[in-house]
This record gives structure tokens, C-alpha cells and sequence, in this order.
């Protein structure tokens, strides 16, 4: 049985253009090979369980691959793809970048965007290891968005250990294991250090995120339950993606969930002081979210100065009851 170069795992057969295409589509989404005729076409595809992620080993002949408009717009896929070129020379046109890779080289590539790969070597096939990465996950736990079309020459220590992990993987078989959700996040960890962005200003993305985690927390702040692993978890992002969004911002989601809550009780103390209303300053604080009185008065004193019951005067509860965090009128 013929043997992958470098390695002790058999090839996969070759398989002629339409099996290859509908097998790499039933993996990760359309790729179109072009420039050769389907005849003279020959293909590889090994799929490959890592970790409970998918991976496959794949290589052609073809002159060029590509993912057009048309093909994101049916595949709906929201993913990306950690590609290592182990075989050939290949350039690649993507997300308005355009690389050249060789052998050991990683790029990464949104299979939400077109790409076109082209193969340097005409007389040669090409062959590369993708891993396919879920965009939700990949985002959430890394706490930034990757950009695709990005590459890194062979000789790094991640990218390394990356590759390592696929091919390990495979080589053990598709049996889960409970120390796979471990070993994703690692995954995950270094595809992060391989494609981590120049800087950390927030993205329009992170932005994004960030107006929904206030959502969660406007809604969500009079629970005196509601933290900030109840506010991921609405949200829908992981708690240290949440953290890295207010750290961006110069303040923490603790002191986010206590802004909204004093910002309430400022408003419900205007109210009663103007309405003469009867209710007890201690159902205040418990309908903004405190389990105690006297945390409540300590925490309004240190924001506004004063003592809850000392805030009588509607002109004082005016000026004072309605400044948030940073200084500026929330919006209703």
C-alpha cells in the first residue's frame, strides 16, 4: 500500500474530479478546480478527526483552486481553515492579500470570503493539511476575530506543535476522548499565537460584541445572581473573550453590573423623594440587585458621595443619579 511522504499513515486513493470536489465540499465547503481538464485531473482527499475538529489531508494536480462569491453564498459556511502546505509551491489571493507559500509555511483562510489558490509548479501536485476551525468557537475563546489571508513561514514553534496535534491525532484513531475539549483549546490557543493581530484596539466586531454584552447586562442586572459568567453565557461568548472586552474599555464587568445597578437606584430614589413614595430604602437596593443594605449604601456612597437616605432633593438626585461609569448620561 503506498505511504504519505514523511510519514507511516497510508495515502489516500486517488480519486478523479467530481469525487474530489464533492468530497471536499461535504468537508469544508466549495472548492473548484481549474485550469486542467477533469480527465487528466487526478486528487486526493484524507479526511482526519482532531479532537473532535475536522481536518483532512488534500492534494490535486490542479493548476488552480477556487472559492467563488457564489460558492460562500450557497455554502453559508462560517469557518475557518489553518492550511499548511506540506507538498509544492502554491500562491494564494484572499481577503485582498496575496501570498506565496512553500512547503511548511501555514495561511489562514475564511471560508466566508473567496480565495483562489494557484499551484507555482505546473508540472507537480500540490498537498496541503487543513484544519477547519468553527468561527463562533475560535472567537470566543480567543477573544479577537483572525483575519484571513494571513501566513507564517515554516519554523515556528506554534506552528509546529499545531501541525504535531493534527497528524497525532489522526494517527490515533476518531475514538473521543474527554481530554479533547482540553486539547481544542490548545488548538484554538495556537492558532491564536500564529494569527494574532498587530494590536489590540477593539475591532468594529469587538464593538459589536460589546453592545450586546451591555444588552445582556441591562437586562440582566436587577438579578442579584446576575454576574459577569451569567452575562458571557447570555451572550453567548466565553468568559475571557467578556473580560477582554472591558479591559479594551479601561473597566470591568463587575463594575459595569454595579454601574447599571446604582444608575437605577439614583433614579428609583429621584422618584421617591419627588413623589413622596413609601418605599423602603432597603426594596431599593434589593430592586437593583443587592442582597444587602449596607453594601448597597456603601457602594452609592463611594459613587455619589452621599448616603442612599441623604438623597431627598430632586435637584440634587438631578445632577447627581444619572452619571454612568465613564462619566457620561446613560442611554435609556
Amino acid at each position: 500500500m503506498p505511504r504519505e511522504s514523511g510519514g507511516n499513515t497510508p495515502a489516500p486513493p486517488h480519486l478523479d474530479f467530481e469525487t474530489w470536489r464533492e468530497l471536499v465540499g461535504t468537508i469544508g465547503g466549495r472548492f473548484n478546480p481549474e485550469g486542467i481538464e477533469p480527465t487528466a485531473f487526478v486528487g486526493s482527499v484524507r479526511p482526519i478527526s482532531a479532537c473532535g475538529l475536522t481536518a483532512a489531508v488534500v492534494g490535486s494536480n490542479a493548476h488552480r483552486v477556487e472559492r467563488t462569491h457564489r460558492d460562500v453564498r450557497l455554502d453559508g459556511a462560517n469557518h475557518y481553515f489553518a492550511l499548511f502546505h506540506v507538498a509544492g509551491r502554491s500562491a494564494m489571493t484572499h481577503n485582498e492579500e496575496a501570498v506565496r507559500f512553500d512547503v511548511g509555511d501555514v495561511v489562514l483562510v475564511d471560508a466566508a470570503r473567496p480565495v483562489t489558490f494557484f499551484n507555482s509548479s505546473a508540472s507537480e501536485s500540490w498537498k496541503s493539511v487543513a484544519l477547519l476551525l468553527p468561527r463562533q468557537s475560535l472567537v470566543s475563546h480567543l477573544g479577537f476575530e483572525p483575519r484571513g489571508g494571513l501566513y507564517r513561514h515554516s519554523g515556528t514553534t506554534a506552528g509546529r506543535l499545531l501541525l504535531d496535534l493534527i497528524l497525532n491525532s489522526a494517527d490515533g484513531g476518531s475514538i473521543p476522548s474527554p481530554a479533547d475539549s482540553y486539547v481544542r483549546f490548545a488548538i484554538y490557543d495556537l492558532v491564536g499565537a500564529l494569527f494574532a493581530p498587530d494590536d489590540s484596539a477593539p475591532s468594529r466586531h469587538a464593538d459589536k460584541l460589546f453592545m450586546r454584552v451591555r444588552g445582556v447586562i441591562k437586562d440582566g442586572f436587577a438579578d442579584p445572581d446576575f454576574g459577569p459568567c451569567e452575562a458571557a453565557a447570555r451572550a453567548g461568548i466565553s468568559l475571557r473573550y467578556l473580560q477582554k472586552l472591558f479591559t479594551q474599555r479601561g473597566s470591568t464587568c463587575n463594575e459595569f453590573i454595579y454601574s447599571f445597578r446604582l444608575d437605577h437606584a439614583a433614579r428609583l430614589l429621584q422618584r421617591r423623594a419627588t413623589l413622596g413614595a413609601s418605599l423602603a430604602l432597603g426594596e431599593i437596593a434589593y430592586a437593583c440587585g443587592f442582597r444587602d443594605y449596607r453594601h448597597f449604601a456603601r457602594k452609592y456612597r463611594h459613587r455619589f458621595g452621599h448616603a442612599p437616605g441623604a438623597c431627598c432633593a430632586e435637584d440634587s438626585c438631578a445632577r447627581e443619579g444619572t452619571v454612568n461609569y465613564s462619566g457620561q448620561e446613560h442611554l435609556s
